[in-house]
């Protein structure tokens, strides 16, 4: 494999939840961006479960709430399949939420209802205070830092430029 200009080839060591600092760079990015999804998503989900809510669930209200135009039960599922753990989970969520008279039906568009606007309240309450958590010693330069590293590592191997 030919190795791009400008950088620097660094060997890769086996995955060590206790590599020092001056190690990290050497560590394996799938190891580490996969132990920090795990533990993240996690946390939120037993958060959210401690209310008998689900992430999905709580996707779904934002994506319902987040439009210029309510959506139709397709858009939502569409947009948001490609993130949750199956194929039919988003539009089980939605039929969830149906039922729980978090959301309703304006023919074929769906809307929150006052119980669901709540909810979907708490919930962003919740999640910004998981959040707040979870960054707690990282300054807000030092996570675009990070997310920018990421995305670039992406657009590398999928074969995008990034700006």
């Amino acid at each position: 494999m030919e190795q791009p200009t400008g950088t620097t080839l660094t060997d890769q060591a086996p995955a060590d939840p206790a590599a020092t600092d001056d190690a990290l760079a050497t560590q394996p990015v799938g190891y580490w961006s996969g132990l920090a999804h795990a533990a993240v998503t996690r946390h939120l989900r037993d958060a959210m479960a401690r209310i008998d809510v689900t992430q999905p669930q709580y996707w779904v209200l934002n994506r319902v709430h987040g439009g210029p135009a309510a959506p139709t039960r397709e858009e939502v599922v569409a947009q948001l399949t490609p993130l949750a753990d199956g194929p039919h989970d988003i539009s089980r969520v939605v039929d969830q939420l149906l039922h729980r008279g978090w959301l309703g039906e304006e023919g074929q568009r769906l809307v929150l209802s006052a119980d669901g606007e709540a909810a979907r309240l708490r919930l962003r309450e919740l999640v910004t205070g998981l959040r707040a958590e979870v960054h707690r010693g990282i300054s807000d330069a030092e996570y675009v830092a990070a997310l920018k590293v990421l995305r670039t590592m992406v657009a590398n191997i999928e074969g995008r430029a990034t700006a």
